[in-house]
């Protein structure tokens, strides 16, 4: 899936990327990075709103399991089930989000379990970047589900 597809799905099936001006910097099996600008993500302090710098972080995490599902061909509901946001300095301009693939033997036994049981729950780490340095990380559980569970 190349950057351009992969941002004209986002902003096609998750409108909030879109409004929040998300476009994608890089998309391949191995790490996703999304960038955003400060303007439609600006807070009352004019920093970047934690809630916007969460959905980011949040969208490369899941861009990334969408494109790997993507590649293996496997159709999927995928879903965040919980998280975890540190935040490490105020964001003031455009920032970046990158998820890199978990490790081989994680993505493995994902991979096994949803084959087998048409669900499966992985762990996938984004790191937010501004001006260079890291400003964020997110650790997001998520829960992909084949189509035949979502009836």
């Amino acid at each position: 899936m190349s950057p351009a597809e992969l941002e004209t799905y986002l902003h096609a099936h998750i409108p909030l990327s879109r409004a929040m001006q998300v476009s994608v910097v890089q998309a391949a099996p191995e790490a996703v990075v999304l960038s955003a600008p400060l303007a439609p993500n600006i807070n009352h302090r004019d920093t970047v709103f934690g809630g916007s710098a969460s959905a980011v972080a949040i969208l490369a995490a899941w861009s990334l399991l969408h494109t790997r599902l993507s590649a293996e061909g496997l159709a999927s509901s995928l879903v965040i089930q919980r998280n975890t946001m540190s935040y490490g300095q105020p964001i003031v301009g455009s920032f970046t989000a990158t998820a890199v693939a978990p490790d081989a033997d994680a993505w493995q036994q994902f991979l096994r379990m949803f084959r087998r049981k048409g669900k499966a729950r992985i762990t996938v780490v984004s790191v937010l970047h501004f001006a260079g340095e890291v400003a964020g990380r997110l650790e997001g559980e998520f829960v992909a589900l084949g189509m035949d569970q979502l009836t």
